[in-house]
């Protein structure tokens, strides 16, 4: 399974116990600011921005919440251009490829709060195209294992998915950016319950890390950046066999 379903099932799963709301709503305001900012205000016609909302709504975040980040993003509201956004590379324990998504109103406290997580988890941080490349831009969406696989396959595809895969215990559908938001409705006309869909990094590649120290090393690295209020999305390359991801996760 790649890194991409581990890492997102885990914060599912982790979600539900600990989850930081009002940072979660910031970090998906911020999202949905900037692709409001820079594809404008209009889903139909913004595929990052119907994903971000998408997001939003799956976390339950207030409609009113949703329309005033659109706003501000097309302006209409605050100062959107008060933002950017920053990605950083580098690499943790065990090799393993980590790409770091930022948006900030401050490039240098965010950088050094990035380095300073990776270096205090056995990481190091790398210049711009260090890892990039072992990584492609993609929609995912996720659908519970339990659902009918050709069902699932028959509705994807009609739609124009690239691939359905059962990675662990989720169906993953994998699409091209743009046509995320169709397979999501394709599948939803279908009654195919949907546990996640977002524009995402796929790893072209993955490392496997095959003891629970070096995972739990890991997995630490990657919960520091994610609980920054900067960082809004963390995609690795690693897979964790399913035995040692039980015993750490």
């Amino acid at each position: 399974m790649s890194g991409h379903s581990k890492w997102s099932s885990i914060k599912h799963k982790k979600g539900a116990a600990d989850a930081k709301r009002g940072q979660l709503f910031s970090k998906l305001s911020r999202a949905i600011i900037i692709a409001a900012r820079d594809g404008g205000p209009d889903p139909a016609a913004n595929a990052a921005l119907a994903a971000a909302v998408q997001k939003a709504r799956d976390n339950s975040m207030p409609k009113d919440n949703i329309e005033r980040a659109i706003a501000r993003g097309a302006g209409s509201i605050g100062d959107a251009q008060a933002y950017e956004t920053v990605t950083y590379e580098g690499y943790g324990p065990g090799g393993v490829a980590l790409l770091v998504e930022a948006v900030t109103d401050n490039r240098n406290r965010t950088a050094a709060d990035v380095r300073h997580i990776f270096g205090k988890n056995d990481g190091n941080l790398g210049g711009s195209g260090a890892v990039a490349w072992l990584f492609d831009r993609k929609g995912v969406i996720l659908v519970p294992g339990g659902a009918d696989e050709e069902d699932v396959m028959l509705a994807a595809a009609d739609a124009g998915a690239d691939d359905v895969q059962l990675e662990g215990s989720s169906f993953q559908v994998t699409t091209a950016p743009d046509d995320l938001a169709r397979v999501r409705e394709a599948l939803d006309a279908a009654g195919i319950e949907v546990e996640s869909a977002e524009l995402t990094m796929l790893p072209r590649t993955t490392v496997e890390i095959g003891n629970e120290a070096a995972a739990r090393k890991l997995l630490r690295l990657m919960d520091a950046l994610d609980e920054n209020d900067d960082v809004q999305d963390v995609y690795a390359n690693f897979d964790i066999p399913e035995g040692i991801l039980e015993a750490v996760a």
